[in-house]
C-alpha cells in the first residue's frame, strides 16, 4: 500500500509539555494540509531530551489528557510521537507512541539505553523488553527509538515478524564536526545505520531526528527515508 510520510524534525522545549503540545498540532495541521498518511515525530518530541531529574516529575501515563490529546488527532492519520512514560508500576520509559483512527495501536518502550559519554538513559529510565511489529491500515511497521536501531537485532526481529517498515524516531546530537567534509560524522553514521537496515531487511526505513540546541548539545536533524534496496528516497 502507497504511503505518504511526513518526518517532523521539531524541536521540542525541554520540561515543556504544554508547549511542545502546541507545536505537534502546528505540524500536524501542515502534515494533514498536505495529505500526508502517517506523520512521525523525534524521540521524546513531547518532553525534550535531556530530562534527567526532571524526568520523575513530568513523565505521564498513557491515559494522560496530553497524551490522549495527540492521540484523537490520529482519527486525521497515523501518528508516531514520543514522551516519557510513567506506568501504571511507576517506572519511567522512553515511549514512542504509534497512533491510528484515535487510539493506541502501540507503545514501543526503548529497550537500549544509552550510558556512555554525555548519554545517562539507564540511570532515568527502564528499559523496555519487546520488540513487536504493528498492524496498521498502512502496513505492517516495526518501531524503534534512536538507540535501538544501533542493535542490528532489533531490525532482524522485525524483519522475521513482516515489516514493510521501519519507523526510527531520534535525539542524535551533532558529532564530527569538519569543515573539509560535506556532512557531520554522525550525519554520515546514521546514513550508513539506517541503508544497511533498509538492504539487509528488505524495508523501508524513516528515520526522524530532531534539531536545535539543548544543554548546550546540538541535534543535526537530517531526517531521512530509506527504500528497501538501501536507497535514499
Amino acid at each position: 500500500m502507497d504511503c505518504l510520510a511526513a518526518l517532523c524534525q521539531m524541536r521540542p522545549r525541554l520540561g515543556d509539555a504544554q508547549k511542545n503540545l502546541a507545536v505537534h498540532h502546528e505540524w500536524l495541521d501542515k502534515a494533514i494540509q498536505a495529505k500526508a498518511d502517517l506523520v512521525v515525530f523525534p524521540e521524546l518530541s513531547l518532553h525534550g531530551y535531556f530530562l534527567r531529574d526532571l524526568t520523575q516529575e513530568i513523565a505521564l501515563p498513557l491515559d494522560h489528557e496530553l497524551v490522549q490529546d495527540l492521540v484523537a488527532r490520529s482519527k486525521d492519520c497515523s501518528i508516531v510521537f514520543g514522551f516519557a512514560e510513567e506506568s501504571s508500576d511507576h517506572c519511567f520509559y522512553n515511549t514512542a507512541v504509534f497512533a491510528e483512527d484515535g487510539k493506541i495501536l502501540h507503545a514501543h518502550r526503548k529497550v537500549h539505553l544509552p550510558d556512555y559519554g554525555i548519554f545517562e538513559e539507564g540511570r532515568y529510565f527502564r528499559s523496555g523488553s519487546n520488540i513487536e511489529t504493528i498492524s496498521s491500515k498502512l502496513g505492517k511497521f516495526g518501531l524503534l527509538i534512536c538507540e535501538d536501531a544501533w542493535h542490528l537485532s532489533t531490525g532482524w526481529l522485525h524483519f522475521l515478524q513482516g515489516a514493510d517498515a521501519l519507523i526510527l524516531p531520534s535525539a542524535s546530537p551533532a558529532r564530527g564536526v569538519d569543515t573539509a567534509e560535506a556532512e557531520l560524522s554522525s550525519q554520515n553514521a546514521w546514513h550508513a545505520l539506517t541503508a544497511a537496515h533498509s538492504l539487509f531487511f528488505q524495508s523501508w526505513v524513516l528515520h526522524c531526528n530532531r534539531v536545535g540546541f539543548e544543554d548546550g548539545t546540538m541535534f543535526w536533524g537530517g531526517s531521512s527515508v530509506h527504500s528497501p534496496f538501501g536507497e535514499q528516497a
